[in-house]
């Protein structure tokens, strides 16, 4: 329920303790997921909690319960936009793609896109996982003492993957520009986004520099793969998602420019390989500490599978592994914290929550709440058949979001995952070696620490 002002609505927010002067700063900058767990576990589905020195503090209403996450992405989306400085540090690193536009921006690239993004469209790319999975078994096969590390091999498979098939025959020319800029840039915003205060980007400090130049190198492949595609469309390599994004086109919508492009190339890089390589690694790394479920798994794939290459019409064959990497993302969201802001004061399962506030939701937390999650931090695949699915709540669950600004690229992202996982388990044994992975939350959860496993060739 969202009002006009700040008065008479819902009740107070209970507020996490924090130390003097400084609030929660420093809980949030060692380890924000535990603190955001602690803060439910102590208080309840609506919690304030406070960071920095007075004039410099921000104030975070964190909402953990599945039906707040409904209200703040789907019911009341539209009272909740993403206008906090770390959507503004994404958006002036990455550009206004459809992760960060809003409004009729966003509505415009929504409906540009949205025809590429159709199930049968993007079934079409399955070969091209299947070719990039299929020489990552390959390697592994080189892999000293049998040990690799799947966080690592996972994020180069998915870059590899998705840069494959937004560019074609130019993906060569694009990954290791990728790989070596973009964590320049994820870091840079990542400091920038959390800061209470910043130096404008103009300022020629070291680090202004390094993702200054970082950006132009990547913006630099990119336009260059623009600019030759829309001046020879002849020559286009065909199906390639930047030539149907070039082609796409409206009378009421118009198509995108070069700057747009560029824009949307870079959101699909970033939202498209990092959200997948964390589900794939940590599904690997679940199976690898429980071997009971992986060969269950296995056995799966063998059966639907036999010795051929899996196609995307297995996805519905393959009902186990699904689950498997639905119960991953549970644990290990790759968006683990979404943030939003409050335009109107809003009555939030029955709390107050007043205009302007920041609002913090947490798959991180909604995935553990112990109200649809019995002994939550328990790797149990069993807990998405279709029956149990049917009795919880649509937002018990979210990696994808929700709402109108729910993942474009979720069906891609799950068409890889399976593909790539049932290629991987047909063809290994794996058994973790690192049983516990420290995480955090950059703008994905990212991983602390390696995560690795013990892969043996089966058919060797």
């Amino acid at each position: 329920m969202a009002v006009g002002t700040n008065e008479g609505v819902g009740a107070e927010v209970p507020a996490l303790a924090g130390v003097p002067v400084l609030g929660s700063l420093f809980e949030l900058k060692s380890d924000s997921l535990g603190t955001y767990l602690r803060a439910q576990h102590r208080h309840g589905d609506v919690v304030r909690i406070t960071a920095g020195p007075p004039g410099l503090r921000a104030e975070l209403y964190c909402v953990f319960s599945a039906e707040g996450a409904q209200q703040v992405l789907a019911s009341e989306s539209a009272n909740f936009r993403k206008d906090n400085p770390f959507y503004q540090e994404v958006r002036e690193s990455f550009g206004n793609g459809l992760l960060t536009s809003q409004d009729e921006d966003y509505l415009r690239q929504r409906r540009l896109v949205q025809p590429l993004f159709t199930r049968r469209r993007v079934d079409g790319y399955a070969g091209a996982v299947a070719a990039e999975t299929e020489a990552v078994v390959a390697a592994w096969q080189e892999a000293p003492d049998g040990i690799v590390d799947v966080s690592d091999q996972m994020m180069h498979l998915a870059l590899r993957a998705v840069a494959r098939i937004l560019f074609g025959t130019d993906v060569e020319a694009t990954v290791d520009v990728v790989d070596r800029c973009f964590p320049v840039i994820t870091d840079y915003v990542l400091r920038r986004g959390y800061s209470p205060a910043n130096i404008p980007r103009s300022w020629p400090t070291p680090a202004n520099k390094r993702a200054a130049a970082a950006m132009n190198e990547l913006y630099a492949v990119c336009d260059k793969i623009i600019g030759e595609r829309r001046s020879d469309p002849a020559e286009s390599p065909g199906e390639d998602l930047l030539t149907l994004l070039a082609a796409a086109k409206s009378s009421d919508d118009g198509e995108f420019d070069a700057s747009e492009l560029r824009d949307q190339v870079l959101i699909f890089l970033l939202a498209g390989h990092e959200t997948t390589a964390t589900s794939l690694a940590f599904a690997l790394h679940l199976l690898g500490r429980h071997p009971e479920e992986q060969k269950r798994a296995r056995e799966e794939i063998t059966r639907v599978l036999g010795g051929r290459t899996p196609e995307a019409a297995d996805l519905d064959r393959l009902p186990y592994l699904t689950q498997v990497l639905k119960e991953a993302m549970r644990l290990y969201p790759a968006a683990p914290v979404i943030g939003r802001k409050a335009v109107v004061a809003t009555e939030v399962d029955g709390h107050a929550v007043p205009a302007g506030a920041d609002v913090i939701l947490a798959p991180w937390v909604t995935h553990r709440h112990p109200l649809h999650w019995p002994e939550p931090d328990r790797f149990d695949p069993e807990r998405f058949t279709p029956e149990a699915e049917a009795g919880r709540p649509r937002y018990a669950w979210f990696p994808f979001g929700g709402g109108p600004r729910a993942c474009i690229g979720q069906h891609f992202s799950m068409l890889e995952s399976v593909i790539a996982l049932a290629m991987i388990l047909r063809a290994y044994e794996v058994e973790a070696v690192d049983t516990d992975v420290p995480v955090s939350a950059g703008i994905t959860l990212r991983t602390d620490g390696p995560a690795r496993c013990r892969v043996r060739r089966l058919d060797a």
